[in-house]
């Protein structure tokens, strides 16, 4: 069976289409597998060998561009006019075999000195792991190519979200997070169980935990920092809390001043939805130059506490005032333990809704809301 002919079907860098491969002309192409042979089709000729790329080196990794150079022979080195890139994502034990692959991506660019560029955020998604492997290929007058032996296979990880692209995300929330309401606790809703283990096993203080993986795949603090959440929307028309939880039928607060004034820092972290109209932020409230401060300022933007779309802090008349955004759903992270003490525990009388609950929820990749031109 033949292998299939190049097909050329990406536009080129002048195209609305983000350039791939920086100041290179590039196409999505097929080729023939990685296991070795070259194609068959009379569109890839073969004639006298051309270097077969080694020590593949990776470097300058983002979420959604990587720099990639290589060592090869000088014999025939300068007949090269292009470059093969095969890039696959990482097959995952543990992924859905019901669910469509992902198509994997091959590309061709002009041969150009390395390390080149490799940028694109329709085939690189962040903290995702890949496998890239090279041939060089000469171009024939006639349209034909030859080509050499695939490289070694090398394996690599994209990165989180910089700072840059936590910005995109943050000015694509503040649009949407409406008018400010008055708050006066932070709230979080647990089972009686909870509460109870962390007086007999904790010295009565909540202790902070490695944040899960829901909202954006890129995000850089899913899996690294360490917090306790919290929430503290109000209902519009009584400015207390709701009185239905995800999250368990017993519920600690504690006044606002006691994590949030002028001694603490805060921190953008996240906005994503799961398929709903509704849409939620995440917020790291840190004391300063505490461990979880000096991690957020590496990573995230800062907010104003005086002054941003989201969560305010300020004192009005010698009294200490706050305020949430009305349109969002707002998660707070408190990086430090919390003593029991400081607060109150009682049971809540509403409903807990368990399909609101966001543990591990993944954001919808397909809303124009809350996705930013990178991989989600």
């Amino acid at each position: 069976m033949e292998a299939p002919r190049l097909a050329h079907t990406m536009g080129s860098p002048t195209s609305p289409c983000e350039e791939v491969i920086k100041n290179l002309s590039l196409e999505a192409i097929q080729l023939c597998d990685r296991d070795g042979n070259k194609s068959q089709d009379s569109g890839i000729a073969e004639m006298e060998e051309l270097p077969v790329p080694h020590n593949i080196k990776i470097s300058n990794i983002t979420c959604d561009s990587f720099k990639i150079s290589w060592d090869m022979d000088s014999k025939s080195k300068d007949r090269i006019t292009h470059y093969f890139i095969d890039l696959n994502k990482k097959e995952n034990k543990n992924s859905n075999k019901f669910k469509h692959k992902d198509v994997p991506t091959k590309l061709v660019a002009k041969a150009v000195p390395l390390p080149m560029t490799v940028r694109g955020h329709w085939f690189l998604s962040p903290r995702t792991e890949y496998t890239v492997a090279v041939q060089t290929a000469s171009k024939q007058v006639d349209g034909d190519y030859v080509v050499s032996e695939w490289s070694e296979i090398i394996e690599f990880c994209t990165a989180d979200y910089s700072k840059v692209h936590l910005t995109q995300l943050l000015e694509k929330a503040e649009v949407i997070a409406g008018r400010m309401l008055k708050l006066s606790v932070f709230y979080r809703n647990q089972h009686r169980e909870y509460f109870d283990y962390i007086r007999e096993h904790h010295g009565n203080a909540m202790q902070p935990s490695v944040k899960d993986n829901s909202g954006s795949h890129g995000s850089p603090i899913s899996g690294k920092l360490e917090g306790i959440f919290f929430s503290c929307n109000t209902e519009f028309n009584t400015g207390k809390p709701p009185q239905d939880s995800p999250y368990g039928r017993y519920r600690y607060e504690i006044a606002a001043e006691k994590l949030f004034n002028p001694n603490t820092n805060l921190y953008f972290g996240d906005f994503y939805c799961m398929y709903t109209a509704y849409h939620y932020v995440i917020l790291v409230i840190a004391p300063v130059g505490s461990p979880g401060d000096e991690f957020c300022k590496q990573r995230l933007p800062q907010l104003n506490i005086k002054d941003n779309k989201f969560l305010t802090c300020d004192e009005e008349d010698g009294v200490m005032v706050y305020h949430h955004a009305q349109d969002v759903i707002l998660e707070v992270i408190y990086t430090d333990p919390v003593d029991l003490s400081l607060g109150t525990v009682a049971e809540i009388t509403g409903h807990q809704l368990m399909s609101l609950s966001t543990a591990n929820a993944k954001k919808d990749p397909s809303c124009k809301t809350c996705n930013i031109s990178v991989g989600r």
